[in-house]
């Protein structure tokens, strides 16, 4: 299906990209339209593979990108997607500033999913606690997807990854890994430590360093934590009976790492020699 053109930026099959620039506005916009927005090429190609394509409403895309995009199009208009096309100016006017990258989707909301039903089958989970940067979220699941990672359990503080800014970061890959959002915590974390998951807990004033802490052994099940820049984990989290506190040793004077970065380098020496 060839994409439809849209010259008027007041035409209102482009109301789900308006107020892209307010994060407040934008949250309250989302909640009544049940939308999420994703944006970039790679992320809408990563959309048309996953489990989210056939909840794609529309799919707006600059002049200049409809062949760069064209299997996504045809991917996502099978799926039963609308597809524009309009000029700079009236992705400009609509999205209130310039969309470079001149691709975006809006895609249905999911319901909420359960933990229990992301944690199914699992080997490898990343848990976290009070992230609220949208980019730092999406550079989460980006990592999580390089090392193999099967879930990402949020606590009920966290950003939701979902927002514009973290699926974009993410190069798409919040879509692909599964995500739920905790109702009780930390005491999920005490249930996975009584059912027998290993729980690491990542965070600066831990005793023991990374190299020296064994990596996961084949068929183990394993949970790494971590916590917000700054404040770091709760104190209720770091007292869950059964845990492992590991800090990742760094040069005098740095305290920490960016919170991706610190699950990155934790994922690497515990599940790295898993993978091919």
């Amino acid at each position: 299906m060839p994409a439809v053109r849209i010259d008027d930026s007041d035409d209102p099959r482009l109301d789900d990209y308006r107020t892209l620039t307010d994060p407040e506005l934008r949250k309250r916009f989302e909640a009544e339209r049940g939308v999420f927005i994703v944006e970039s090429p790679l992320a809408v190609e990563a959309l048309a593979a996953s489990p989210y394509g056939s909840r794609t409403r529309s799919l707006l895309v600059g002049e200049r990108r409809l062949e760069r995009m064209a299997p996504a199009i045809r991917a996502l208009s099978a799926l039963g997607a609308a597809v524009y096309t309009a000029p700079a100016a009236v992705l400009r006017a609509t999205a209130g500033f310039d969309l470079h990258r001149g691709v975006v989707a809006a895609v249905d909301r999911p319901p909420p999913v359960a933990t229990d039903v992301v944690l199914a089958g699992a080997t490898t989970v990343v848990a976290v606690e009070g992230v609220n940067d949208h980019e730092n979220l999406g550079g989460l699941f980006r990592n999580a997807a390089a090392f193999g990672v099967d879930a990402v359990v949020l606590d009920p503080t966290c950003a939701d990854p979902l927002y514009r800014r973290s699926v974009r970061v993410s190069m798409g890959h919040v879509l692909g890994v599964p995500h739920a959002r905790a109702a009780a915590w930390p005491g999920l974390l005490t249930t996975l430590v009584a059912e027998g998951w290993r729980v690491v807990a990542l965070t600066p004033g831990a005793s023991t360093a990374l190299p020296a802490v064994a990596p996961v052994a084949p068929g183990e099940r394993l949970v790494v934590i971590v916590g917000a820049e700054g404040p770091g984990l709760t104190a209720g989290t770091l007292t869950v009976a059964g845990i492992e506190p590991v800090r990742i040793a760094m040069a005098p004077g740095v305290d920490s790492l960016n919170v991706a970065t610190s699950a990155a380098v934790a994922l690497s020496h515990l599940v790295g020699s898993h993978l091919a």
